[in-house]
């Protein structure tokens, strides 16, 4: 056999190829199942994180959190479907309910886009509904050191105890850095990251739009209510 021909060459490298073809598909095959899991297992201990949660057992610290769906009325249905780890390509409204040191907390996905892709996160309030518990922020691709700098502790940190809505409009908001105004209801955003902190802006008040917590008097009532005019994320 000529090893120096072109039919060899062509020959060999196509059974090469199909080879490593079959290697890939099956190893992806065989660990798609983990693969899916540790999605599930991050996607919960981000929603664990909003809760302030980051330490311990995941799937121990995951019992003590039920996965709810919002109804029109304002009502919460248990949600009895596949575990969700993307919330931007569904109409149903995930409310996450939990007990943290024996007050209850309310969990709920938010989705927007940043400067050079998605970002998410999950926006957790007290049983009030109305003042911010803890967040936590996520993104696909945002600039390290400036616009990334959405996850760490000095940016979510700011959020707690803010307040979400006033009269009817989403308040919570992240202004440029270093124009607070009403710090009630206002965070500094990303110093160099304006884009990615107009993001996150949009997205909560996007996101939470759809899930306004209606006043009267000054009294929360026990139920949740859906706003008017539904918007959805841009991504």
């Amino acid at each position: 056999m000529n090893t120096n021909s072109n039919a060899y060459t062509i020959g060999y490298a196509s059974i090469m190829v199909i080879i490593v073809a079959f290697l890939l598909a099956f190893i992806s095959s065989s660990l798609k199942e983990k693969q899916t899991e540790n999605v599930k297992l991050d996607t919960k201990k981000q929603i664990l994180s909003a809760l302030n949660i980051k330490d311990g057992d995941v799937a121990a610290n995951w019992e003590n959190v039920n996965d709810f769906i919002l109804n029109a009325d304002g009502t919460l249905s248990a949600y009895d479907g596949e575990f969700k780890t993307n919330y931007s390509d569904t109409t149903e409204l995930h409310v996450f309910e939990s007990n943290v040191n024996g007050e209850k907390k309310y969990v709920f996905p938010v989705r927007g886009a940043g400067l050079w892709g998605p970002i998410w996160g999950y926006v957790a309030l007290n049983a009030d509904k109305n003042t911010v518990y803890g967040t936590y922020f996520g993104h696909e691709g945002e600039t390290p050191g400036l616009g990334a700098e959405i996850t760490k502790p000095f940016f979510t940190e700011q959020f707690v105890d803010k307040t979400v809505s006033k009269d009817g409009n989403i308040v919570l908001s992240v202004v440029k850095n270093g124009k607070v105004s009403d710090p009630s209801c206002e965070v500094d955003g990303i110093s160099g990251g304006t884009i990615t902190s107009k993001g996150v802006d949009e997205m909560l008040k996007t996101c939470l739009k759809r899930l306004l917590v209606k006043s009267e008097m000054n009294m929360i009532p026990t139920k949740w209510m859906i706003s008017q005019k539904s918007v959805t994320a841009n991504i």
